[in-house]
């Protein structure tokens, strides 16, 4: 360490009666010509950079705040516990999907208008993701499944018509989309089965056992899926999202076995602590249907 401050010291006396390097830098900045054409081009980048960057900066708020909007309706969905309250609870989460959806992402397809949407996917990716959480499990306490994630690609493609156009300028009318790819639908998928693998356990604890076992089979099916995806796409996000949903899986499959061997002998209102303690306390090892990569 001395040694090498000790040299650091003997360079600088050595350059001393020579230009600082600031102020070469200055003298260099202060000659330049603006009107050489190579310095307008590298203007007109710096201007480019720029804008691309702030308008990175902008798309990234509004992710941050998608973000928040869908947990908190991923919250607010886990609350419908009594019959009388479903409809509602329902109805309110539905409105505050759409309106994230027509606020929210028509923002980001304002800024992704004319642009490379790959340069920004990463300024709203995890936001989608999680938007694709809330909307999936708003789906599957609605109707018991999942619609075709190109449904939810149509949502986010909006279509810019002015109040006082014909019919003939509404068909052609401008679009502008938000970039949704497969693989960021089934991420949010993959983030489902973890509400999923709660609302089971929830279940248990009000006596909905039927619910429980749906509930199981379905994100049985979802592992499966994700099982034969991971054939074609391997990647250190994905895997690690795989073995959460393994298990999340096998949780709920200890839970529904646990109900189903021993549910005869178990008083019910002890049912759902032992369903929920067979559920913790075992996590399955890699079985031979999956291999991480």
């Amino acid at each position: 360490m001395s040694q090498g401050k000790g040299g650091r010291r003997g360079r600088g006396h050595h350059n001393k009666g020579k230009i600082n390097l600031g102020d070469k830098s200055r003298e260099i900045v202060e000659n330049i010509d603006e009107n050489n054409p190579t310095i307008q081009q590298f203007r007109a980048y710096a201007t480019e950079l720029d804008a691309k960057h702030d308008r990175y900066e902008r798309i990234f708020k509004i992710n941050r705040d998608v973000g928040i909007e869908s947990k908190r309706i991923i919250f607010f969905l886990h609350t419908i516990d009594k019959e009388s309250k479903r409809g509602s609870v329902l109805d309110s989460a539905k409105a505050r999907l759409d309106k994230v959806a027509q606020m929210m992402f028509r923002d980001i397809a304002s800024e992704l208008d004319g642009q490379d949407a790959y340069q920004f996917h990463r300024a709203y990716r995890a936001g989608l993701e999680e938007y694709v959480e809330a909307l999936t499990f708003h789906e599957y306490l609605q109707s018991g499944g999942m619609q075709d994630w190109s449904n939810l690609e149509k949502m986010l493609t909006y279509r810019a018509t002015p109040a006082d156009s014909t019919a003939q300028e509404e068909v052609t009318a401008k679009t502008t989309r938000v970039m949704m790819t497969p693989t960021d639908y089934i991420m949010g998928i993959a983030d489902l089965t973890g509400e999923l693998t709660r609302k089971c356990i929830n279940s248990l604890a009000i006596g909905d056992i039927a619910s429980c076992y749906q509930t199981c089979d379905l994100v049985r099916k979802i592992y499966v899926g994700f099982l034969g995806y991971t054939g074609l796409v391997s990647s250190n996000e994905m895997s690690k999202k795989i073995l959460t949903l393994k298990q999340s899986l096998t949780k709920m499959e200890n839970a529904c076995y646990t109900i189903k061997v021993r549910g005869s002998e178990i008083p019910k209102y002890m049912l759902a602590g032992a369903a929920i303690a067979a559920a913790e306390k075992y996590i399955a090892e890699d079985d031979e249907g999956y291999q991480a990569y």
